[in-house]
């Protein structure tokens, strides 16, 4: 750490409620080690993961006190040494800020920094990491996704059901969507999704059954599984898997919704990505950035001492619309 450079960091010393999340104006300013790059942040994605961490509800718990955030968009300050695939003033994005994004500055493997192409601005860039390569691996690495296939993304108009669906398209499926308000269900159509649902109407799922003709789809990308995975299920054509994004509770399903299509349930954890595998999804991810398909559609912004108040709103907002970031 230096002693002489200070920052302005979210904190948290506690787990609990939103108001946890203290903006402090006297965090050193970390230094990047052997293959480590210092960042700049301009803007920093805000993710529901991040929510349960702070709660103290999630399996793993960082140690107190911590800044939250993975995924940081912005230039680079300074490299490490042995770092040889970026250089100062570079503009860039991180999947994976070592010492939490939502800060004026992170550290970051040299591995999980990227270039951002110019095309894309710092608050798209902060939309990238989490969503893209989550769509990425719960469509390719645990759904084995083909072209031709038909995927419904349960919840497609937050930061990963943006990023699956236009990933969905790219990778020939046909895409079926669904949202919560009209303005999700627009969202949806515009990227990507030849049909998008609205999941609070009574009898949605006869409606994305008869869009199939009765068949039944291939693969569900699942955001809210607490909610739907028992309908999922049943709406599943034979050899159909579900992939898991997303729960917040405990649901009652039936296992014979499972044995009548030979389904599959496959959960999806970014944080077991190898090497090998995070390197091809940022291959492919890089080419859809250059080709022009990706695009990262962000919702609300708030600066970085509204935290707690983007918290608040990742959960309890009526539908999502795009990618929460925070700026500095």
């Amino acid at each position: 750490m230096s002693g002489c450079r200070l920052m302005r960091a979210i904190r948290v010393s506690e787990f609990g409620a939103p108001s946890v999340l203290r903006l402090s104006s006297d965090v050193p300013v970390p230094q990047p080690g052997h293959r480590q790059v210092l960042i700049r942040v301009h803007a920093c994605g805000v993710n529901p993961v991040e929510t349960y961490i702070r709660a103290g509800t999630y399996a793993r718990k960082p140690t107190l006190p911590y800044t939250p955030g993975t995924d940081a968009a912005g230039v680079v300050e300074t490299v490490g040494e042995g770092v040889v695939s970026v250089k100062a003033g570079d503009r860039v994005f991180t999947t994976a800020a070592e010492t939490g994004a939502y800060a004026e500055f992170t550290v970051a493997a040299e591995d999980c920094v990227h270039k951002l192409p110019n095309a894309l601005d710092f608050t798209q860039g902060a939309a990238i990491g989490i969503p893209y390569f989550t769509a990425y691996r719960a469509l390719v690495h645990k759904a084995h996704a083909k072209a031709g296939e038909t995927v419904l993304i349960h919840g497609a108009s937050g930061g990963v059901g943006v990023a699956a669906c236009q990933l969905s398209c790219a990778l020939g499926l046909r895409v079926l969507g669904t949202a919560g308000t009209p303005e999700g269900l627009k969202l949806v159509l515009n990227n990507g999704a030849h049909m998008a649902f609205n999941h609070r109407e009574e009898g949605y799922t006869d409606k994305i059954m008869e869009a199939t003709d009765g068949r039944g789809i291939d693969v569900i990308v699942e955001m809210l599984s607490n909610v739907n995975l028992s309908k999922d299920l049943q709406m599943l054509a034979y050899g159909g898997r579900v992939t898991i994004v997303g729960s917040r509770g405990p649901i009652e399903i039936n296992p014979r919704d499972t044995m009548a299509k030979e389904s599959s349930i496959v959960g999806v954890a970014l944080f077991f990505s190898t090497p090998e595998e995070k390197k091809e999804s940022a291959a492919l991810l890089y080419t859809g950035m250059e080709a022009g398909w990706l695009r990262p559609v962000v919702g609300s912004q708030y600066p970085l001492d509204k935290a707690a108040q983007a918290h608040h709103d990742i959960i309890e907002s009526p539908g999502a619309a795009g990618k929460i970031v925070l700026t500095m």
